[in-house]
């Protein structure tokens, strides 16, 4: 276990680099600058703030300082969304509210979500199982914009139940439309690998010696079955979960959500280069962790697995 997790660590440490490598040289490939906008500023104050925060200096130069600085914890400060502030700052104040959203969310996706794949492979071809599979393939179909702008529209325009804007403070009525919003999508994908995977589970021989022995049905699906069904739906919880976690970018934006996931979009139309490396680089980071914790959970789920083995 010591030399798979050492292993682990290096690949983690190696695609970091990579992500930063990639990211930082196409952000620097567009044209432009952070300083255009409608009203451009003189070339000279341009030149200026250029040689302010090193933007000047050649792009491979840039690049080591960045990387030299990111080994020691700094991820530099925001040249023009919040400016002048630490990007470390911006990301412990703005990641609670946005980890907070997603755990919400996930919470209930999974929770619904395998739940309703059970009872439909349960009920396979019956009018559940259909009502199922029509739920679950419009949930993967549409775009969480269409999702969160037709909850704003029934539920705060029409039936005006629910606050339009965001409020951390406004209590748990806040919450619902984001978190319905970012973990339907979630839901209706974990149901749908749920389903399959029950499918398979409750055709294995152990199942049928289950049944054979009177078990209930109830005890055949949870207890048995579930467990074995579970695999495929942590593999897709991975990397999920960071990306849940660390904002829906859309759905923070449309619900003007103070959270990571909406400073993002803004640093990239803002071109706030260290902001756009620091959350990239945090959330390439946050997603190699909960894959290694997805690893280790499948040993949880089902102990037969070697992790060592097969070069994982």
């Amino acid at each position: 276990m010591a030399k798979y997790l050492a292993k682990r660590i290096l690949m983690a440490v190696l695609t970091v680099f990579m992500v930063a490598l990639l990211t930082f040289f196409l952000m620097n490939a567009v044209p432009g600058n952070p300083w255009l906008s409608e009203k451009n500023p003189p070339l000279a104050v341009q030149e200026a703030l250029n040689e302010k925060y090193g933007l000047n200096q050649p792009k491979s130069v840039q690049f080591a300082k960045y990387m030299g600085n990111l080994a020691k914890g700094d991820l530099g400060v925001s040249i023009k969304t919040i400016k002048n502030k630490p990007v470390v700052d911006i990301i412990k104040e703005m990641f609670p509210t946005s980890a907070k959203i997603g755990g919400i969310s996930l919470g209930w996706a999974v929770l619904v979500g395998v739940t309703l794949g059970c009872i439909a492979a349960y009920n396979r071809g019956k009018w559940a199982d259909s009502l199922l599979r029509i739920i679950c393939t419009m949930g993967i179909s549409l775009p969480s914009f269409v999702v969160a702008t037709m909850l704003l529209h029934t539920f705060a325009t029409k039936l005006n139940i629910l606050p339009t804007v965001f409020d951390s403070a406004g209590g748990f009525a806040c919450y619902i439309m984001p978190c319905l919003a970012l973990g339907f999508y979630p839901m209706c994908y974990i149901a749908r690998q749920s389903r399959t995977s029950m499918l398979d589970a409750l055709g294995q021989e152990y199942i049928k010696t289950a049944r054979a022995k009177g078990l209930a049905t109830p005890a055949i699906v949870f207890k048995h079955a579930l467990r074995n069904a579970l695999i495929p739906v942590l593999t897709y919880l991975g990397p999920q979960i960071a990306f849940t976690l660390c904002g829906g970018f859309v759905v923070e934006t449309v619900f003007t959500i103070p959270g990571l996931g909406r400073y993002f979009v803004q640093s990239i139309q803002n071109r706030d280069y260290p902001l756009i490396m620091g959350t990239t680089i945090f959330l390439a980071a946050f997603i190699i962790v909960m894959n290694l914790i997805v690893d280790l959970l499948y040993k949880v789920v089902d102990p037969r697995i070697n992790l060592t083995k097969g070069g994982n």
